[in-house]
């Protein structure tokens, strides 16, 4: 019993190590995004400097711009910089495959109330969450929120359940009315992520793909993927950017291990409608009473 109760403060404290990572490098990064700055370097930035303090990236990071939502990390020798654009900083750090996720919108293009809208959503949602709550519950505090701003929340996007070495899991967390969720217990680690547009309020898969996962072992005859393969192990269950691979012939060997279900991709989200596009985030342990934000 005493070996069950030393183990579960272990994992804690593992979960609450990543928070602090995330929330330091965040802070910093967050100056680093101005009109001007390379996006290249910030992602570069987050990932190096979470691996500094001690962290590792639970998954590249993330810089979605105006309409998009989601999914949009750099590529390599990318050389796009920042406009006056609504930017995603999404993040992710684990320690020992525990996981820390969270987001903050920077506004660079005067759209101030809409970022607002997803950050109050977030702290309404957060405010409701205890033991025994449902998630349909949290999802129409959410849409009430945004609504209240003059904006949609994005339907089609949701919060998250987190485990180790899995990014997402159940339960799905809506950032809108639904008719049945889950109940939340004591001791479950999420990630509530509201989304506000003032667009259509929905997302579609874009054209660009840079972020990657492995899913599922199976044979694979080409060299250059089963040398990729081999690469990916580094990873685990948890996303990848093809801007961090060094094996050869890497477009052919992705497509090949994608082809073959080895391999599953994450391309940009962008709102169907083309508005401006606000997220926010938070990793919390849900207690009796309440939760533990670990990503503050």
């Amino acid at each position: 019993m005493q070996d069950k109760v030393q183990e579960v403060e272990e994992i804690l404290d593992k979960y609450l190590t990543a928070g602090k990572i995330l929330s330091q490098v965040r802070g910093e990064a967050a100056d680093k995004i101005k009109v001007g700055a390379k996006l290249l370097d910030v992602a570069e930035f987050v990932e190096q400097r979470t691996m500094e303090l001690g962290g590792k990236p639970a998954f590249p990071c993330n810089l979605s711009r105006n309409d998009e939502a989601a999914h949009a990390t750099p590529m390599a020798g990318d050389t796009e910089v920042f406009g006056k654009d609504i930017v995603k900083l999404d993040m992710g750090v684990h320690v020992d495959g525990y996981i820390a996720d969270a987001a903050l919108t920077i506004d660079l293009s005067g759209n101030k109330d809409l970022v607002d809208a997803s950050r109050e959503a977030l702290d309404a949602a957060i405010d409701t969450v205890k033991g025994g709550v449902n998630t349909a519950e949290i999802g129409a505090v959410i849409e009430d929120t945004i609504r209240d701003k003059g904006f949609k929340p994005v339907a089609n996007l949701t919060g998250h359940g987190l485990a180790r070495y899995q990014a997402h899991t159940p339960p799905s967390i809506p950032n809108r009315h639904i008719g049945q969720g889950m109940e939340l217990q004591a001791g479950d680690i999420i990630a509530i992520e509201p989304f506000a547009t003032d667009g259509a309020g929905k997302i579609s898969d874009g054209s660009f793909t840079e972020i990657y996962q492995f899913i599922q072992k199976k044979p694979i005859r080409m060299p250059a993927a089963r040398k990729l393969l081999k690469e990916l192990k580094e990873y685990s269950t948890l996303p990848f950017a093809k801007r961090w691979l060094t094996s050869p012939k890497i477009d052919l060997a992705l497509m090949q291990l994608e082809k073959a279900e080895i391999i599953t991709s994450f391309p940009v989200l962008k709102e169907v409608g083309g508005g401006m596009v606000s997220q926010a985030e938070h990793t919390l342990i849900i207690t009796e009473d309440g939760c533990e934000i670990t990503t503050l």
